[in-house]
């Protein structure tokens, strides 16, 4: 290649990383910015191909391929035989502008789904002339070095240069569910699966811990996986479970109108109707009264809400994850940059037998210094580097000056420990060139403490920090202002309990002199005769609107509790100041799980339920604490940021992933994304779940209303002996002027007010519950009872026929817009919703009944409809007998409301 010779990506493996190097042109310190700018133009996008998109042709095309749309134009086809040229010509008409309809609605949700994918880019850390970059992985080139750690996922095919503990779960590409271990000093032969490449990374793996150094040699469709990309493509996207349990709902209210219909057609035969028109009535009543646009109106209803938790940072990666938001129940939240900003900064540092001291300065930005007390400045200087020393070559983060600006990457504990080492004077580059790293042990959220083996003239040392727990068990002295003395671990506990109590995240450091064999990699058990350094303790604010968020949960019946790896009295601090916890019996301990679930479920699910807090938590036992909570009957939300956070996540009803610090795993097996790591965020979309699991619930119950209107309309008058009430060609545009547009736009509605303020729905209540069913049967009883005395009375009064039928349609039309209104809210009455809130809403249902009132004047059309202009002195009956089931409806919600209030009470 131009920019660097080509390397055949399946001879990576066979020879050394050199030589790998050297073949691509690069280096160990990755390419320049203009050399990656370069080859991304000779090279394209690291991006796979994707399926594009169907176009509004296909789709338009997709909207006749419906049982319904069948049987229309089936009944086309005889209406065209029987020389109803009209009736048939109008069927072409319907399925037309239908189509044209659904193709709308379609076509704006691909593309806002679309729009969607795009909030959220996965991003890679890279080594740019010898410095960290996190770039877009879609601007990876082959020559780049990527940088991985655990959790992370692997943006493109990777020849390693160096790895320590690294395993990846690449089960993707071989099925494999055991991760593989990785060693980057190895060659394998040519012909060697990609299960034994044990050199390489694939792009699409997972890297489930350790980390590693590897050199791009494959980018696109030509990795591994870009292989597999034809066959992913071709596969076909699964429905959301809501949706599939719609197409069910709809296919059984199918039947049930099917039976309908057919009783009426029966009953119309035998009264002498001609079996031609019987059968275009049928056709005409299912199609209309059949809810068939259901499932397309509930994706564009999804849709909608998934769009609107976007403007208020929450990515929908799952449809199901809207409707599990109204169910939700419980959160288990995650405290740091959730709770927290996320913004941690040492302030106080503490040794054995010291008062602990203050360190200045906030934030990352490396301003300030270490005031110690009462202590010879020199002692405290050198008491001081050593921690510091400990500090920052233990330390996988970032931080550096660009230019007038520090940039930081990496954890937030790593950043604020180096900008800690700035304020003692020691810089990590500068130690790192005289103390070179030969051994590694990565911070695992089991292990709660990582190591550093560093070459130190001509022995190394080993400097460690975690949990104060883990490392006092690896010491035997620790260091006072008279030097190094023998442990006392008690005076070292108290100080750290002190340091939690009033909010601190306490971390315990110690280093010391080891002996590791040529041949031995750094292990936990070298870990033994150290010296305990001190205690550094950080503040990590927390986040102004926490506490009104924690508080909204709670008011909205949605329970709280704090999962941490802190220390308990920490944890305990800060769930009290968010109103969390009352006591210290709310705070559960990793320990006590474990001993809970030896001990059996019934002693776990007890523990479980009265803790609030959840602190030392390793990232397994967030699985067992999901497991719990849902046996204990509530609907779990858990929020990740971890690779171990996978399993809880992939388990709770919903998972949420944290963009800012979640890693590629987390994010891949939750169901939504945070992308501002706010707490705030999550129940913001609690409240935007419940807002559209309500619209979803009103577009049902006006599908399913006015079809149950016209079924019973149609059952009345042909019991009555009544000729039948309309005609085909008039049910059809009845269908296409009141549902054409009017339920897509309910799914626009905006909150009611109080989502927040109501408990969680039941999690195993229907959507098609009792309260709705009360209210179909009270709007069909009534308005199909209002509708045949109607007909019957213009019959009786002498009218023709088509008359009586075209002010029945007129009728209608005026009754199902007036439904649109009665579907805003199932318990605020109609009259107190303005209509300008959804004034989508407004004009669709204002536009859809001026044209149904150009109809009745149109020549062609209102001769196809039969349909004439009504008499204005008939307007106000009609208008009258058409707000009879609104009406009704308004009395069941006032009666309904009454009843709720007097249960409430006793």
């Amino acid at each position: 290649m131009a920019t660097g010779e080509r390397i055949e990506p399946k001879a990576a493996h066979t020879t050394s990383a050199d030589a790998v190097l050297a073949t691509l042109g690069t280096s160990s310190h990755g390419l320049t910015t203009e050399e990656a700018l370069a080859r991304l133009v000779v090279h394209g996008p690291n991006s796979l191909p994707r399926a594009r998109p169907p176009t509004a042709a296909a789709i338009f095309v997709q909207q006749f391929k419906s049982p319904l749309i069948y049987i229309l134009i089936a009944a086309g086809i005889v209406a065209f035989a029987l020389r109803y040229l009209a009736d048939a010509a109008f069927i072409v008409v319907v399925l037309v502008l239908n189509a044209i309809i659904g193709t709308i609605q379609e076509y704006g949700a691909e593309r806002s789904a679309d729009a969607l994918r795009k909030l959220v880019p996965e991003r890679s850390f890279v080594l740019r002339g010898g410095e960290r970059h996190e770039v877009e992985s879609v601007e990876l080139v082959p020559g780049d070095v990527v940088l991985l750690e655990a959790g992370a996922k692997v943006p493109a095919d990777l020849r390693l240069l160096s790895a320590t503990g690294l395993e990846v779960d690449e089960s993707l590409l071989t099925g494999e569910s055991a991760a593989a271990p990785k060693d980057a000093t190895t060659t394998v032969p040519e012909e060697a699966g990609v299960a034994d490449r044990m050199n390489m990374t694939f792009a699409g793996t997972m890297t489930v811990r350790g980390k590693a150094h590897g050199v791009v040699i494959a980018t696109g469709a030509k990795t591994e996986l870009g292989a597999l990309s034809a066959a992913l493509g071709a596969s076909e996207r699964g429905k959301p479970p809501l949706l599939q349990r719609m197409d069910r709902f709809a296919r059984r209210i199918a039947v049930a109108v099917g039976v309908s219909v057919l009783l009426v057609g029966a009953v119309a035969t035998f009264r002498g109707m001609p079996v031609g028109q019987v059968f275009l009535v049928c056709v005409a009543l299912a199609v209309s009264a059949i809810p068939e646009g259901l499932p397309v109106a509930l994706t564009v209803a999804l849709s909608i809400a998934t769009r609107r938790m976007s403007t208020r940072n929450v990515i929908v990666r799952r449809l199901v994850a809207v409707e599990a938001l109204g169910s939700c129940s419980f959160v288990a939240s995650d405290k740091t940059g959730t709770l927290t900003m996320n913004e941690l900064t040492v302030t106080r540092v503490a040794f054995p037998s010291e008062k602990p001291w203050t360190v200045t300065g906030t934030g990352t930005r490396p301003d300030g210094n270490v005031e110690p007390e009462g202590i010879e400045l020199a002692t405290a200087a050198m008491m001081a580097a050593r921690l510091a020393e400990t500090a920052v070559l233990c330390n996988d983060g970032f931080l550096g000056r660009r230019g007038d600006d520090w940039i930081h990457h990496g954890d937030a504990v790593d950043v604020a420990l180096l900008a800690f080492g700035h304020k003692v004077g020691l810089l990590r580059a500068e130690l790192e060139e005289q103390r070179p790293a030969v051994g590694l042990i990565p911070f695992e959220a089991e292990r709660r403490f990582a190591a550093s083996l560093n070459r130190a003239g001509d022995h190394s040392v080993v400097h460690v920090k975690g949990a104060f727990e883990r490392l006092i068990p690896m010491c035997s002295s620790m260091l006072t202002r008279a030097g190094d003395v023998p442990m006392d671990a008690g005076a070292i506990q108290q100080q750290a309990a002190q340091l939690a109590s009033e909010g601190y995240r306490v971390l315990g450091f110690a280093s010391g002199p080891i002996s590791v064999a040529p041949d031995e990699s750094l292990g936990p058990h070298h870990l033994e005769g150290l010296v305990f350094l001190g205690l550094v303790a950080m503040i990590d604010p927390l986040r102004p609107e926490a506490k009104a968020a924690v508080a909204s949960c709670r008011q909205a019946g949605v329970e709280v509790a704090m999962v941490t790896g802190d220390h308990p009295m920490t944890a305990f601090a800060i769930a009290a100041q968010l109103g969390m916890v009352e006591s210290l019996q709310q705070v559960v301990t990793g320990a006590e799980l474990r001993e809970a679930e030896l001990e059996g479920q019934p002693a776990l699910d007890a523990l479980v339920q009265k803790a609030r807090v959840f602190a030392r938590v390793e990232p397994a036992q967030k699985l067992a604490i999901v497991h719990a909570l849902t046996r204990l009957g509530h609907f779990v939300a858990v929020t990740g940021d971890g690779a171990n956070d996978a399993p809880a996540l992939r388990a709770a009803h919903v998972g949420v992933a944290m963009a800012k610090r979640g890693t590629d795993v987390a994010r891949e097996a939750s169901s939504l994304i945070v992308t501002d790591d706010n707490f705030a965020s999550l129940v913001a979309g609690i409240e935007e779940g419940r807002i559209a699991y309500a619209n979803v619930r009103k577009v049902v119950f006006l599908l399913v209303s006015t079809g149950a209107t016209e079924v019973t309309l149609f059952l009345l008058a042909v019991s009555m002996g009544l000729p039948p009430p309309l005609l085909p060609a008039q049910l059809l545009w009845l269908n296409l002027v009141t549902n054409g547009i009017q339920d897509v736009a309910l799914a626009f509605e905006p909150a009611e007010g109080g989502e927040l303020r109501k408990p969680p729905r039941a999690t195993r209540e229907a959507i098609f519950n009792q309260l709705m069913l009360e209210r179909v049967a009270v709007t069909a009883i009534v308005m199909g009872l209002a509708g045949v005395l109607t007909f019957r009375s213009f019959i009786t009064a002498g009218w023709p026929t088509d008359a009586a039928r075209n002010a029945l349609l007129l009728l209608l039309v005026i009754f199902e817009n007036f439904q649109v209104g009665a579907s805003r809210s199932e318990t605020v009455s109609m009259f107190r919703l303005s209509p300008l809130k959804n004034p989508l809403l407004l004009g669709g249902t204002l536009v859809a009944f001026s044209i149904h009132v150009a109809a009745l004047v149109t020549p062609g059309l209102s001769s196809v409809l039969r349909a004439r202009w009504v008499a204005l002195d008939e307007w106000p009956k009609l208008v009258a007998v058409a707000l009879l089931a609104p009406l009704a409806l308004e009395l069941h919600k006032a009666v309904r409301g009454l009843v709720l209030r007097r249960r409430g009470a006793a």
